[in-house]
């Protein structure tokens, strides 16, 4: 018998149990070839004016290599340790080590590239798809075409070559290291069989939920006026991260089996097949697993909560747009503003003009703020805000010493927390004129170049502001007073608009801006953000899910004889899977669960910081990422029903 022979009927026989390696490799392939190709595509080239499209697919390309690699090397650990017998029986007949790594060398060669050039093939034809679906969603206007990189091919070439190398450099050792005898015991030692839980594992067990608990209490009050420093917030998130990673690895090390000895207990021991099948069997895994399940978890939580948080900002940009520029175009130098509107009147577009003197007051909320995110000293309670009359807003009309304010947004909610009414002082340059606050909105009424960094503009009776006026300030007035907003009256023609506005020479940093401008700007942003978070996760969820998928196929072989017994005591397929299905629940469930929890408090802590926006945008991500994860769960069962039908 030949070598190439043996090579041939091992590829032959193996093939059932490499299937899914082989998918995820070609899909970890044609990602990232599509990736490398984004970066090289003249396409690209044309966008960097908006956006920085091939920088950003390069950092990308380095975090997608780096998922790939590690999911690669554990999927060759988990398939050289099931072909330790095999190799252990080569041994026997004869063959040495050097001969057995040949041969293992030719098969993961002819398997590895045959999967790389077919991974390249579709990353080649997919990339296009990539480039119209990362143009649609910044909003890019650049023709996508089909473009095969050379430096591409060579840059993944080069880097899965890296990639065999290093895998062959771990069989070698792997072969090194084992005795002919321990290589026929390394698959039943992979996972630990504990019959009894014991003191120190129900004290772990609690001190991990503990933990996990008390990061989601931590994070839960991160912006709600507790921490009010750069330090104090800084140390917080730091306490918060390790508490929850290392009480989510404490969770599988203990937790879950001291909850699952609690139940068992509670039913005296008697249980039916399917807990048999399902909570006995996890009891005894879940401790040997620990350390991939909380990677795995931490990962999963990173994952949608990044792609939550993008989605947020991507979501909420139209309301975010109209929060800086209240009116389709903004201006605060009657100069700029005659220019356009001229341009307007020659190009036969109707508009709506709007005008608001504001003022900038030295304001003292010194009974009114309760805490500020820099201290509650007095310098922290006095700020130089916006100033308008009552008889700029339609509709109000406020009695002499009654204030408002106006443009309150949640992220500004959570590091100055004022309280509902108080007095509060306005400082001239000779007077003081006291008011009483008795009310907050969420209104923007003039643009952000007066609310000197997204403070609120304080809305006073006309009389006050008129003697504010004649007492300004001048060191702290803006160079125009006067806020002038531009409406289009026909909305069709607001794209015409705005490409007149983007062609006079208007400086934006003297207040002027368009509305549409800083909409599509947030969409190229955020969108970029969101395409590339998505991929990584969509790649990193691959990975994972074939990564339980495989320890789901080692116990399954370890369980058949258990199968075979249960079946001769006359045990039916079908009560067989209702405990493999419950088991699968939990083995991707439990998972999936503290993953989306993780992600939800994390997400909850600071999202306002991205948008106006949580539950919609967060729950289509956490759907969408619990459906594509169940797949896997789903595809366990069957190779389950597969094992039992083959146990008699």
């Amino acid at each position: 018998m030949s070598i190439n022979y043996i090579i041939l009927r091992n590829l032959k026989k193996n093939a059932k149990n490499y299937y899914l390696y082989v998918f995820a490799l070609i899909f970890s392939v044609a990602l990232y070839f599509a990736f490398v190709t984004l970066q090289y595509d003249p396409a690209m080239d044309e966008a960097k004016g908006t956006i920085k499209g091939a920088a950003a697919l390069g950092a990308a390309s380095v975090l997608l290599i780096a998922i790939v690699t590690i999911f690669l090397l554990y999927a060759n650990n988990l398939f050289i340790k099931r072909r330790s017998k095999e190799i252990g029986l080569f041994q026997l007949i004869g063959l040495t080590k050097n001969k057995i790594f040949r041969i293992l060398t030719a098969e993961n060669f002819i398997l590895y590239f045959c999967s790389l050039m077919i991974g390249i093939g579709l990353g080649f034809s997919g990339s296009k798809l990539l480039l119209m679906i990362l143009f649609k969603i910044t909003g890019v206007d650049t023709n996508a075409t089909l473009n095969f990189s050379t430096d591409a091919f060579r840059q993944t070439m080069i880097v899965f070559l890296a990639l065999y190398v290093l895998i062959m450099l771990m069989n070698y050792l792997f072969m090194k290291r084992q005795s002919i005898l321990s290589l026929f015991r390394v698959q039943s030692s992979t996972e630990e069989q504990v019959k009894k839980v014991s003191f120190v594992e129900i004290l772990i067990g609690i001190l991990g939920i503990c933990l996990i608990l008390g990061g989601y209490y931590l994070s839960s009050k991160l912006f709600g006026g507790d921490f009010t420093s750069m330090p104090e917030l800084l140390m917080a998130m730091i306490i918060i991260l390790g508490s929850v990673i290392i009480g989510t690895y404490l969770f599988y090390k203990g937790s879950v089996r001291f909850i699952f000895y609690l139940i068992r207990k509670q039913k005296s021991g008697y249980l039916n097949i399917r807990e048999v099948l399902s909570l006995s069997s996890i009891m005894f895994r879940m401790k040997s697993n620990a350390l991939m399940l909380t990677i795995i978890t931490t990962v999963s939580a990173l994952a949608i909560g990044l792609l939550s948080l993008s989605y947020i900002s991507y979501y909420s940009a139209e309301q975010s747009a109209k929060n800086s520029v209240p009116s389709d175009f903004t201006f605060a130098s009657d100069q700029d503003a005659e220019q356009f509107k001229q341009a307007l009147t020659t190009n036969q577009i109707p508009f709506d003009e709007t005008r608001i003197d504001v003022i900038q007051v030295e304001t003292n909320f010194k009974d009114t703020l309760e805490a500020s995110f820099t201290g509650t000293g007095s310098e922290s309670n006095t700020m130089i805000i916006g100033v308008i009359s009552d008889s700029a807003v339609e509709g109000l009309d406020l009695p002499e010493g009654e204030v408002r304010l106006s443009g309150f947004s949640d992220i500004l909610k959570t590091f100055l927390s004022f309280k509902e009414s108080g007095a509060i002082e306005f400082k001239g340059q000779h007077d003081v004129i006291p008011g009483q606050m008795v009310g907050i909105e969420k209104d923007y009424i003039v643009s952000w170049y007066f609310t000197n960094g997204s403070l609120p503009i304080a809305i006073v009776d006309d009389s006050v502001f008129e003697h504010l006026k004649k007492d300004l300030n001048p060191e702290i007035q803006k160079e125009s007073n006067t806020y002038i907003g531009v409406d289009i009256a026909d909305q069709d023609k607001l794209i015409t608009a705005n490409d007149i506005f983007l062609k006079l020479p208007l400086s934006q940093d003297r207040g002027n801006d368009s509305q549409l401008r800083d909409l599509n700007s947030q969409k190229q942003t955020m969108g970029l953000i969101m395409f590339i978070v998505g991929f990584l996760g969509l790649t990193f969820l691959v990975t994972s899910g074939c990564i339980l998928y495989f320890k789901q196929m080692d116990e399954s072989e370890e369980e058949k004889p258990n199968y075979t017994i249960l079946r001769k005591l006359g045990f039916t397929e079908g009560d067989l899977l209702k405990g493999i299905q419950a088991k699968q629940i939990f083995n991707f469930g439990i998972p999936l669960i503290v993953g989306l929890f993780h992600s939800y408090f994390a997400v909850k802590s600071g999202w306002f910081l991205f948008g106006s926006e949580l539950w919609t945008p967060m729950m289509i991500v956490m759907v969408v990422y619990t459906v594509l994860y169940s797949i896997f769960g789903f595809l366990s069962v069957l190779y389950y029903k597969k094992v039992i039908n083959g146990a008699l």
